[in-house]
């Protein structure tokens, strides 16, 4: 019991008739931009998420070198 392509082409008809093609076309454009928007606000994400996941790796290997002076003292008892 689905939509056959019939009832589709009667919606667009209706939907052209009543905002008119040039709208249909702006709505279109700009719909557009929104999504290629969003999939450069997500690789943006992605690049910063894993940038953050090199700094913290490095932040991890620096921790492993502890820094720091031995001195040694010799106590002569005898």
């Amino acid at each position: 019991m689905g939509i056959s392509i019939w009832q589709l082409v009667i919606v667009l008809g209706i939907v052209v008739l009543l905002f008119g093609t040039k709208k249909l076309r702006n709505l279109g454009s700009d719909l557009g931009g929104a999504v290629k928007g969003f999939k450069g606000a997500m690789k943006e994400g992605a690049a910063a998420a894993e940038s953050k996941e090199e700094s913290v790796k490095l932040d991890q290997k620096d921790s492993d070198i502890i820094e720091g002076e031995v001195k040694h003292e010799e106590n002569d008892k005898a």
